[in-house]
């Protein structure tokens, strides 16, 4: 399912407005509907709590709140919408799914949406740079690179 190009605008406006630091979201919703969802990064208060085991900034990484994203998740659910996408920038590194993009989406090795499309904006020198979308293979059992997700 590609992105509605409004969609698209409001998460370039999202990685604008966070930089330097990473932004992050969700899109939910059906074919016909989508819905964005900007979410808190709180890897800076991670980091401030606990740099051992969190030991970046907001400008090299993300982190939402479980509890928040599980609300939005369960509210489009009951409104039988689905997990469109999960999205999240880079600043000043170019789009590409890290190995930490990879250990942060998966769970077992699986990931938890797994015909989510997972989108990362690159922001460099606060403008947007570049997009790039990945989705999951089931039978390669790893992330591909999407030609066009918008």
């Amino acid at each position: 399912m590609k992105l509605q190009r409004n969609v698209l605008e409001r998460i370039y406006e999202h990685a604008l407005r966070e930089y330097p630091d990473e932004c992050c979201g969700i899109v939910t919703g059906t074919s016909r509907k989508q819905l964005i969802h900007l979410f808190e990064n709180i890897q800076n208060r991670m980091h401030a709590e606990d740099p051992a085991r969190f030991p970046r900034d907001a400008r090299t990484a993300y982190f939402i709140d479980r509890g928040v994203f599980d609300k939005v998740i369960a509210s489009a659910d009951s409104q039988g919408e689905d997990v469109i996408a999960l999205y999240h920038s880079h600043t000043e590194h170019e789009a590409y799914f890290s190995e930490d993009d990879v250990a942060a989406q998966t769970v077992f090795g699986e990931p938890e949406f797994p015909d989510a499309v997972h989108v990362v904006v690159s922001v460099m020198s606060n403008r947007i740079h570049d997009l790039k979308c990945f989705k999951w293979d089931r039978e390669l059992k790893r992330f591909i690179v999407l030609d066009n997700c918008c």
